[in-house]
């Protein structure tokens, strides 16, 4: 059973849950500290992680379902769950079900307006697999899906949303756009062999990285927006700056000859960033609002 458990985490790539996890905890506490002058509540906040685990979970489990062929034949993604056989269509389709059940459940714990927008959630969360099929704007598409969690964060506590929350969702969204063309990068070749689309494999790796860079360009200017439009002070602000030299060495480890440390920039970096970026507003809105 544990071998089992240990084989869903690894298809569903649990330790990615870094990247968007500490968000969408930031959009629930800038939302209500903007909105409702605390901090959410502690049930408020374990309603919001589980509808984040149930929503990633569905997401990277469908998507596994739905690529299990085109894993098979690609020599990186062969080992993975499905096309290694460690798992079962019909073991990997149970757990997608119960994962958009916890979903859904958490959601309706939550706000009305979280569950009017839950539709288009999962539009997105299952539209997105597709995306690679024909168009090389897959990564677009896939920054705007996991930045419903920040977003999802900051409507779930305060049943609002206004411009503030929609620039911080289009700066999580432009970043996760950005690393994702940089891991893209990994497999141009094969994608070309097997006509999926992605920038790299449209583009070439040096203007694909040359687009990564001017998304994080503007995900910079995103998060630098957000000290003028709330009540953030300095504390975040260090935080931001901190990060952006994160983003400048992710962006220096990776060249069109040299994609040995994609996987140092993609997750090592990233994860930082965004943990980073949580504490430094948590620390903040804490030293206003306790």
């Amino acid at each position: 059973m544990f071998h089992k458990i240990k084989v869903f985490l690894d298809m569903i790539k649990i330790e990615h849950t870094l990247f968007a996890l500490p968000f969408a905890y930031m959009g629930a506490i800038l939302g209500s500290a903007e909105v409702n002058g605390r901090f959410p509540t502690w049930m408020q906040i374990l309603w919001v992680t589980l509808a984040m685990v149930g929503a990633r979970s569905a997401a990277f489990g469908l998507n596994r379902l739905l690529d299990r062929y085109i894993d098979k034949k690609n020599p990186r993604t062969a080992g993975r769950a499905i096309p290694a056989g460690k798992l079962s269509v019909a073991e990997v389709v149970i757990f997608i079900i119960v994962s958009f059940v916890v979903f859904f459940w958490a959601t309706a714990e939550l706000s009305a307006l979280a569950m009017k927008l839950l539709p288009i959630a999962v539009f997105c969360l299952t539209f997105y697999s597709y995306t690679k099929r024909f168009t090389w704007l897959c990564h677009i598409v896939l920054g705007l899906t996991i930045a419903l969690a920040p977003l999802g964060g900051w409507v779930a506590v305060t049943n609002h949303c206004n411009w503030t929350a929609m620039i911080f969702y289009f700066s999580i969204a432009l970043w996760t756009a950005g690393f994702d063309i940089i891991y893209a990068c990994q497999d141009v070749k094969y994608d070309r062999e097997d006509g999926l689309y992605s920038i790299p494999s449209r583009f070439g790796i040096a203007n694909a990285l040359i687009v990564a860079k001017v998304l994080h360009f503007l995900t910079a200017v995103g998060l630098t927006s957000l000290f003028f439009l709330t009540d953030l002070g300095w504390w975040y602000f260090a935080g931001i700056i901190i990060s952006y030299v994160i983003l400048f060495y992710e962006h220096w480890i990776v060249n069109p000859n040299d994609m040995v440390r994609v996987n140092t920039a993609f997750f090592t970096m990233n994860a930082a960033l965004s943990i980073l970026v949580f504490v430094a507003c948590f620390v903040d809105l804490a030293v206003k609002l306790l």
